[in-house]
């Protein structure tokens, strides 16, 4: 009886994690053909941004580089994943090219695409993800998600934090908790 129910429970498991993939390989692909177009696709981004928080470019204004992913695509169904390729502007100007990987695994399901944007506002940070070898979110500085209300009370004579990152432009449809693992990882 334990047999078969540790048998289910695999093939129940490896059916998701396929079903998983089939919809990362389906969602639509967060990669820009060439470095100009990805460049291009991140200063539209980054201006989106701008309409959407104009606190933002208050934030903006203090940072010393600006990471830049104009969409990433997520998938999942239980298992999930994600990805985008993004760019790094220092002095509004590429300093180059990085993606983001992730894989979740949880109560999940749907298609979404977005852009997100982190600001690094100290050099240490900024740093640290040039000499890691690949930057697993949760893993270094400290990242701060921030949302509209919260961009409203940020000054540059309240920012502390070593990194202060926004989400924004979702499209499709994601529903579901689940833990997550992100990985940026600098492209050659």
């Amino acid at each position: 009886m334990i047999e078969s129910s540790k048998f289910r429970f695999d093939w129940v498991f490896g059916a998701c994690l396929a079903i998983a993939l089939g919809l990362t390989v389906a969602a639509p692909r967060a990669q820009a053909t060439s470095a100009e177009e990805l460049e291009a696709s991140a200063d539209a981004a980054l201006q989106a941004l701008y309409e959407d928080t104009p606190e933002a470019q208050e934030i903006a204004s203090q940072a010393k580089a600006i990471l830049v992913f104009p969409e990433i695509a997520k998938a999942g169904l239980i298992v999930g994943a994600q990805y985008g390729d993004g760019v790094l502007l220092r002095g509004g100007e590429s300093a180059g090219h990085y993606n983001i990987a992730a894989a979740s695994i949880g109560l999940q399901a749907g298609i979404q695409t977005f852009g997100y944007v982190m600001m690094f506002i100290d050099e240490d940070a900024l740093g640290y993800l040039d000499s890691a070898n690949g930057w697993e979110i949760g893993a270094g500085p400290s990242v701060v998600a921030v949302n509209k209300g919260m961009a409203a009370s940020l000054t540059s004579a309240t920012l502390k934090d070593a990194v202060y990152a926004f989400v924004f432009g979702q499209e499709g449809l994601m529903g579901g908790i689940g833990l997550q693992g992100s990985k940026i990882t600098r492209m050659e």
